[in-house]
């Protein structure tokens, strides 16, 4: 397990850089969970960092702040709490641009099997993150 590719792994999806930046910390079939109405249909680390890939096209100036990482050994975990910002200024979301922005916390906790991120499960209240930018 390494901390550094979780770190690495994180920024490249965070900042949209989609499946291709982010395929070489993954494991082949890696797979993703998440209890957010938007991601239920979504089992794969491929087309979760594609999903995040999208956000950028409606909320192009979005980011990220990392708050706390933490790293369990014993269950080859890596924990990431933090913010994302944006405000949705172009088309492509689910509405016309509100011109609304949001600032919602989230945690991604890793599973690393053999040097590689096996599983992802993203804790994120989507129902409140999308009321404030106007999708809901």
């Amino acid at each position: 397990m390494s901390r550094e590719k979780a770190m690495e792994f994180f920024k490249a999806c965070e900042e949209g850089k989609g499946w291709q930046g982010c395929k070489e910390f993954c494991s082949d079939n890696a797979s993703f969970s998440a209890q957010a109405e938007p991601l239920k249909d979504i089992t794969t680390l491929e087309g979760y960092a594609d999903w995040m890939s999208d956000i950028y096209t409606p909320m192009p100036n979005a980011s990220y702040e990392i708050k706390s990482i933490s790293t369990n050994e014993d269950s080859s975990h890596v924990s990431v709490f933090a913010v994302f910002t944006g405000t949705h200024s172009e088309e492509g979301g689910p509405v016309p641009p509100t011109g609304k922005s949001l600032r919602t916390d989230y945690v991604y906790v890793m599973e690393f099997s053999e040097d590689k991120i096996s599983h992802l499960t993203k804790i994120w209240n989507s129902e409140t993150a999308f009321k404030q930018v106007g999708w809901q």
